[in-house]
């Protein structure tokens, strides 16, 4: 899990404080978050720093949230 505030120097490719799974720029990244508004802003974050395989949940927890 990687908290918002640091989503993005984390996953940059360029960056020299990205974690060691992120080496690879087409790796598949899932976002996530409550109700998948967020998720969708973070997702285009990414892809703009040049990672091609990033997607979010579609309507995040709250979607496959038992009872939904």
């Amino acid at each position: 899990m990687i908290d918002r505030n640091v989503l993005e120097w984390r996953l940059d490719p360029t960056s020299d404080h990205r974690l060691d799974a992120a080496n690879d720029p087409a790796r598949r990244i899932v976002i996530v978050c409550d109700e998948g508004y967020a998720s969708s802003f973070a997702a285009a974050a990414l892809a703009d720093l040049g990672l091609t395989n990033v997607t979010d949940l579609s309507g995040g927890f709250q979607a496959v949230r038992p009872g939904s």
